[in-house]
C-alpha cells in the first residue's frame, strides 16, 4: 500500500491598480468567466474568491478591487479597504502591472506588497500589446531592483502566454495541507451575488461613456422552480436624470442589456432564467455608508 500524495492548499491575492487585468487573469486561470470585466477602471468592487483544484493542489485566488489614490466617496474607501485587507491573510501575493504604463498607483501597490512579507510574484501583463519587445528586459531589470524578493513573470492574461509558468510557481509556493473546499466548488460567492455582477457588467460596458460609476445592482428576488430561475433586479442610479440614460428610447437600451445579462446568467446557472429589471433612483448611494452596507460593501 502506497502513501497518498500530499496535498497543498492556500490563498493567493491578486492585487494592483484599476484596469491592469486582474479579473481577466483570474478568469483565464479558472478557464471560466467568474469575475466581471470591462474597459473601465474600478469594474471590480468586491473581493471575489476563485477556487482552482487539481489532483493534489487547491489554489484559492482572491480577486480584489483596484488600489487607487482617490478616496473621495465612501465606495472608494470600501474598495481600497477590500484590496488592502486581504494581503495580510494570504500565502502568496500576485502584483499585476501593465507592461510599460507605471504610475503612482503602481508604486503605491508595489510598496504595499513589498512590506507584506509573504511570497511575492510580480506579473507584467499585456505583453501581447508590447510594440517593442526590447523594452521588456529593461523593465524587468528595473522591477528586480525595486522588488528584489519577488519573482517576475511576463504574461498576457488575454492570450494565456506565461499563465502556465505562473500557475506552476504558485502551486509550488503553497503550504502542504488539506483542501478547504469541495473539489467541484469554484467560488464561495452566492449565485445571487454572481448574477448581480453579470448585470452590472453589461451596464458598465454599454454605459461606459455616460454613468458607469453611478450604478449599483440590488437583487430583490431569486427563486428557483423546476423549469425556471426567477430574478427581479433593481438598477440603482443617483439622479432621476440618469434613469432615462439607462432605459434608452422606449426602454430599448435596458432591454438589450438585460437580455445579454440573462444569457450569461443561463450559461452560469445551467437553467432558463426569467429576468425582470427596473431602474430606481437612490440619491447619493455611493457615498452613503448605510446604503453601501445594505448592498454588501461591508462584507469584505
Amino acid at each position: 500500500m502506497t502513501d497518498a500524495i500530499p496535498t497543498r492548499c492556500g490563498y493567493v491575492a491578486i492585487v494592483g491598480k484599476p484596469n491592469v487585468g486582474k479579473s481577466t487573469l483570474l478568469n483565464k486561470i479558472l478557464g471560466q468567466k467568474l469575475s466581471i470585466t470591462s474597459k473601465k477602471p474600478q469594474t471590480t468592487r468586491h473581493q471575489l474568491l476563485g477556487i482552482k483544484t487539481s489532483a493534489a493542489v487547491q489554489v484559492l485566488y482572491v480577486d480584489t478591487p483596484g488600489l487607487h489614490s482617490g478616496e473621495g466617496k465612501a465606495i472608494n474607501r470600501y474598495m481600497n479597504r477590500a484590496a488592502r485587507s486581504v494581503i495580510s491573510d494570504v500565502d502568496v501575493v500576485i502584483l499585476v502591472l501593465d507592461r510599460d504604463d507605471m504610475d503612482k498607483d503602481d508604486r503605491s501597490a508595489m510598496e504595499l506588497v513589498r512590506r507584506a512579507g509573504m511570497r511575492q510574484v510580480v506579473v507584467i501583463n499585456k505583453i501581447d500589446r508590447l510594440k517593442r519587445k526590447d523594452r521588456l528586459l529593461p523593465l524587468l531589470q528595473g522591477l528586480s531592483a525595486d522588488m528584489p524578493d519577488a519573482e517576475l513573470i511576463p504574461i498576457s492574461a488575454k492570450t494565456g502566454e506565461g499563465i502556465e509558468k505562473l500557475e506552476s510557481l504558485i502551486e509550488r509556493s503553497l503550504p502542504k495541507g488539506p483542501f478547504y473546499f469541495p473539489e467541484e466548488q469554484m467560488t464561495d460567492r452566492s449565485e445571487r451575488f454572481l448574477v448581480s455582477e453579470l448585470l452590472r457588467e453589461k451596464l458598465m460596458r454599454h454605459l461606459d461613456k455616460e454613468l458607469p460609476y453611478e450604478l449599483a445592482i440590488e437583487i430583490e428576488k431569486f427563486t428557483v422552480d423546476e423549469k425556471l430561475i426567477h430574478i427581479d433586479a433593481l438598477v440603482l442610479v443617483e439622479r432621476d436624470s440618469q434613469k432615462g440614460i439607462v432605459l434608452g428610447a422606449k426602454g430599448s437600451r435596458l432591454k438589450k442589456m438585460a437580455t445579454e445579462a440573462r444569457q450569461d446568467m443561463e450559461r452560469l446557472l445551467g437553467k432558463q432564467v426569467m429576468l425582470n429589471v427596473w431602474v430606481k433612483t437612490r440619491s447619493g448611494w455611493s457615498d452613503d455608508d448605510r446604503v453601501l452596507k445594505s448592498l454588501g460593501y461591508d462584507n469584505q
